[in-house]
């Protein structure tokens, strides 16, 4: 049963999220390096970003949060079927997440490498189009860099003025474990705010994915 539902954008610090809500016990949790270590999955979010719910619940069913894409582009659905579930939605300043995001997620070559491997792999055959399915969503590489801020501040207007206020945490990161441990009634770990998959080491932890098929963040 899905208890956190992330509703930020990839490049808000949702890498760093992951492991924090892991930490704290909300684990496991669904990110998008779940779908590249489990394409099989892959399927079943196409059919998810169409609109079919019950295969929504198939690909969570193991899972007690999901963050990243794919799920922040179904928020809606998320909250429809995980009523209880509270929302944190990642969030910074919009130019740095666009300038972050067209240097990982939105750059051509990152996407012709993973096409590439794609093709090596027959595994992951429905990728292509799962890839189309988050396009459809609006997480388009063609877009400029107006198209792709607007794309970004809309949503994250929308999941404020949709969500409401006891149940949504918005967020940011660097403010570390006191808010997000405070709204999940969680006990702050001893240990430090994980910090990874930050837009240096993106490109590396690609290419380990296409040369070695393990798909982790540093």
């Amino acid at each position: 049963m899905v208890d956190v539902i992330g509703a930020g954008f990839g490049r808000t610090g949702t890498a760093s999220l992951k492991k924090a809500l892991e930490l704290i016990g909300f684990a496991p949790c669904h990110h998008m390096v779940e779908v590249i270590k489990d394409p099989g999955t892959a399927a079943g979010w196409t059919a998810a970003l169409g609109g079919d719910l019950s295969a929504l619940q198939s690909v969570l069913a193991r899972y007690r949060a999901v963050v990243d894409f794919p799920g922040a582009l179904v928020w809606r659905e998320l909250l429809e079927l995980y009523p209880q579930a509270k929302v944190v939605l990642t969030v910074r300043d919009p130019k740095k997440w666009y300038d972050s995001a067209a240097a990982t997620i939105l750059r051509q070559d990152t996407r012709g490498e993973m096409t590439e491997h794609f093709a090596k792999n027959p595994a992951m055959a429905d990728f292509p189009a799962f890839r189309d399915a988050m396009s459809a969503r609006g997480l388009r590489r063609d877009l400029t860099e107006d198209e792709a801020i607007a794309f970004f501040n809309q949503h994250n207007e929308t999941v404020r003025a949709t969500v409401e206020s006891g149940r949504l945490l918005v967020y940011e990161v660097a403010q570390g474990w006191g808010p997000l441990c405070e709204f999940l009634g969680a006990e702050v770990p001893e240990m430090e705010f994980p910090r990874v998959n930050e837009s240096a080491s993106f490109q590396k932890n690609v290419q380990r994915l296409v040369e070695t098929g393990v798909a982790d963040f540093e």
